[in-house]
């Protein structure tokens, strides 16, 4: 060992006492320094605003924008500068012979210079050290742990650099050739990810080795074992090929031995790499305050719950204009994605079938391909991108196994229990694309526990779940690639009669009565009187026009569709389309009404409410969800054509102006639950025309909210999971703009010319030594 570190220690001196090492940490100091002033005044002028900052450490510290991805981007140039000259120095000067003489082993060697790679490595994240040390100074709440695990990542990350480097110099002795080895070597290891990744087996070995974004997961605050042991495996890698090249120059040895051994160190580094990274021998730490890279608890309890195993199948559809996402070059990426889960529970087994068939969602293919079969579609793309057609199942094949017609042959993955449970897990036409942990967990929880079913009356000309009608509840219901639509949001779906003999079934929990045109049958209300006396839930949803027919529904809780529509007279807007507000106490009884009120202050829009009158003297206690204005709105009772006449308040044909409620929430105790019920007075605000249509209304709306916490509220909080996540506490800055110029010129001015004085001082005394 002392042997080693005095190499280490010779090697510093040679390092100190040039300008190469001194020019690259004064460069890298100013760099971080403006990157860390720049992000620090982002937040002081977002706090002067009034805007507030909220989880500062991660957003100064981590993200694609964040001090550590740059400090990566920098130390990619650096370490080759430093580096290339490590060995390449000892062959070029003849220096070379003088330790091969003494009684120092290769091992030795490769050791000490390495060592003093891994100091130079420290001082040169001393700089970094020192802005993060201020930040913590002027941060509320700093989290240290989150940023000495990003400080980990990128310690490992220039050692590993540091390893391929000495590994390189040890291979010439001209220091430009090293230099730019060591780069074309790491732009050989950031680009493994996308070499043979349609190889089933190679692919997780090319994917394994990859190196760029190994330290994004420790620099968001995540710390993995194979991570860690990724940089481990591979510094050890490239230290042994070092010491194998020098004892292979000091010792007469025939070129299938020096190969054979170079070609076992990487065989093995292969296999603990492929070991390592099975999820089943996976360890982590969430470093996080708030545990953002971790599944939510309510998450990891119904990954709990999930005993036996589990397969994930996705079928891909090449005729789909998703099929990319799932083909064998972007498996592992695609795996990244149920990392998470595969953290709770490493059983799960992933596979893939590929197939083709007609799709309704890939228009594009009709324009290239007229007149052509769904097979002979496939065929021409197969050629087109160069791939085997004879990997993909013909329809008649696949559908042996499974059908997929009622998902519209569209990408589409099948869990599958061992016990034979399954469920869908869809993708969404959305931005997002894919399901988030609220779609994945409910998913799961379907496993675990029955999920509440909603039933939609039929048969009286209500809003339906089965028609193309775009003021109809299709959205909200079946729609299966539609984020928000109940049944990808834990709830299961389907019509119910009153007609014939049967009631409402047992394991109907809310039934959805929704503008009906004509009365219920004497016969039929007493079948749905029957299920309101057990204590099952409801949603009442009237129309402006129907208060005679809906009233006799709603009477019966004390509540009222009153006559007429609701108009408040606004600039360059409709006077009937209300932009009514949630009330304070919506929001203490779902968090998603609070959403509603806090921060983004959003409204519902209605076209065409009634409003709602109530008494609270049947046993229901009432509470206002939604009501309008305090002024300017009132009930209109005589005009009816809003576009062509204006409306007048005319109290004499009584029209009152007031706040009216347009959304009620009632509950009263049946049993041993509590009974829920949800009454609103427009039944188009939660329709398919009202979601897709768009207005220039200068407010942020929250009508997919509105629904979503309705039935949060009527499912007891079962559905949809409850993913939340606390905020941090680091978000307060105590830094004035005024103290900016000062910081500024602290970090880019100060810091690095008391390093450049230094090291000019160092070179002038060895000049004169």
């Amino acid at each position: 060992m002392r042997r080693i570190l005095k190499i280490a220690k010779a090697e510093l001196f040679t390092l100190f006492y040039s300008p190469v090492a001194w020019l690259i940490l004064v460069a890298f100091t100013v760099q971080v320094g403006l990157k860390f002033t720049g992000l620090m005044a982002d937040f002081v002028y977002r706090e002067d605003m009034g805007f507030g900052n909220g989880f500062l450490t991660a957003n100064l510290l981590g993200g694609m924008f964040g001090l550590y991805n740059t400090v990566q981007q920098y130390l990619y140039l650096y370490m080759p500068l430093l580096t290339m000259g490590l060995m390449s120095r000892e062959f070029s000067s003849g220096s070379i012979k003088l330790l091969y003489s003494s009684p120092v082993t290769s091992s030795q060697i490769v050791m000490g210079k390495f060592l003093a790679m891994m100091a130079y490595g420290l001082v040169l994240l001393g700089t970094l050290i020192l802005y993060i040390g201020y930040a913590a100074c002027v941060v509320d709440n700093f989290a240290f742990a989150e940023a000495l695990s990003g400080l980990l990542g990128l310690y490992l990350l220039l050692c590993a650099y540091a390893a391929i480097g000495l590994f390189v110099s040890c291979l010439t002795s001209y220091q430009v050739v090293a230099a730019i080895g060591t780069l074309i070597i790491l732009a050989v290891l950031n680009y493994m990810n996308q070499v043979w990744q349609d190889i089933a087996f190679v692919r997780d070995i090319t994917y394994w080795l990859c190196l760029s974004g190994r330290t994004n997961e420790m620099i968001s605050g995540l710390l993995c074992s194979e991570d860690i042991l990724y940089f481990v495996i591979v510094i050890s890698m490239f230290l042994l090929l070092s010491i194998l090249k020098l004892q292979s120059t000091r010792q007469r040895v025939s070129f299938s031995m020096v190969w054979g051994k170079y070609l076992g160190v990487v065989v093995i580094a292969m296999l603990l790499g492929f070991v390592t990274s099975r999820p089943v021998m996976m360890c982590y730490y969430d470093a996080t305050e708030t545990k953002r890279n971790t599944l939510t608890p309510n998450s990891q309890e119904v990954m709990s719950k999930l005993e036996g195993g589990m397969t994930i199948t996705t079928y891909v559809n090449f005729l789909d204009r998703d099929y990319y996402i799932g083909m064998p070059n972007m498996v592992n990426s695609d795996l990244e994605r149920f990392k998470q889960y595969l953290r709770f529970k490493p059983e799960i087994k992933m596979k893939y079938v590929y197939y083709y068939d007609s799709v309704s969602n890939n228009p594009w293919l009709d324009v290239r391909f007229p007149n052509t079969t769904a097979k002979e579609k496939a065929e021409q793309l197969a050629d087109m991108r160069d791939l085997n057609f004879k990997m993909f199942m013909a329809p008649e094949e696949l559908k042996k196994k499974v059908d997929l017609s009622d998902e519209g042959n569209r990408f589409v993955r099948i869990v599958e229990r061992e016990n034979g449970q399954k469920a869908f897990l869809r993708l969404f036409d959305d931005m997002m694309k894919f399901p988030s942990e609220a779609e994945m967990a409910v998913t799961f929880k379907r496993f675990t526990m029955k999920l509440p079913k909603v039933g939609f009356l039929t048969g009286h000309g209500e809003r339906s779940i089965d028609s193309d009608r775009a003021k109809d509840y299709l959205f909200f219901s079946q729609l299966k690639n539609f984020r928000y639509s109940l049944i990808n949001q834990g709830f299961d779906v389907e019509n119910v009669s009153l007609a014939g003999s049967s009631d409402i079934p047992d394991d109907i929990e809310i039934v959805v009565i929704a503008d009906l045109t004509k009365p219920l049958e004497p016969g039929e209300q007493e079948k749905l009187d029957r299920y309101i006396a057990r204590g099952g839930n409801l949603v009442i949803a009237g129309e402006v026009g129907r208060q005679d027919v809906m009233n006799p529904l709603v009477e019966q809780f004390g509540v009222r569709f009153l006559p007429g529509v609701l108009v408040q007279v606004k600039q360059d807007i409709q006077p009937d389309l209300m932009i009514v507000n949630a009330t304070p106490e919506a929001g203490e009884m779902s968090y998603f009404f609070q959403e509603m009120l806090i921060g983004r202050n959003a409204k519902i829009v209605m076209n065409g409410a009634a409003g709602l009158a109530y008494t609270e003297d049947r046993g229901f206690k009432v509470t206002e969800i939604l009501r309008t204005d305090t002024t300017g709105c009132w009930n209109e009772m005589e005009t009816r054509d809003f576009v062509n006449d204006s409306v007048i308040l005319n109290t004499a044909a009584g029209e009152v102006e007031a706040m009216y409620p347009v959304a009620l929430a009632l509950s009263r105790k049946v049993g041993d639950r509590e009974q829920r019920i949800m009454i609103l007075g427009d039944a188009d605000c939660i329709s398919n025309e009202e979601f897709s249509i768009r207005r220039n209304l200068r407010v942020m709306t929250a009508n997919y909210t509105l629904v979503t916490g309705t039935f949060y509220w009527l499912s007891d909080e079962e559905a949809p999971i409850d993913v939340r996540r606390p905020m941090g506490t680091d978000n307060k800055i105590h830094l004035s703009r005024k103290a900016m110029p000062y910081l500024k010129t602290a970090c880019m001015g100060i810091v690095p010319a008391i390093l450049l004085i230094w090291g000019v001082v160092l070179w002038m005394r060895r000049k004169r030594k």
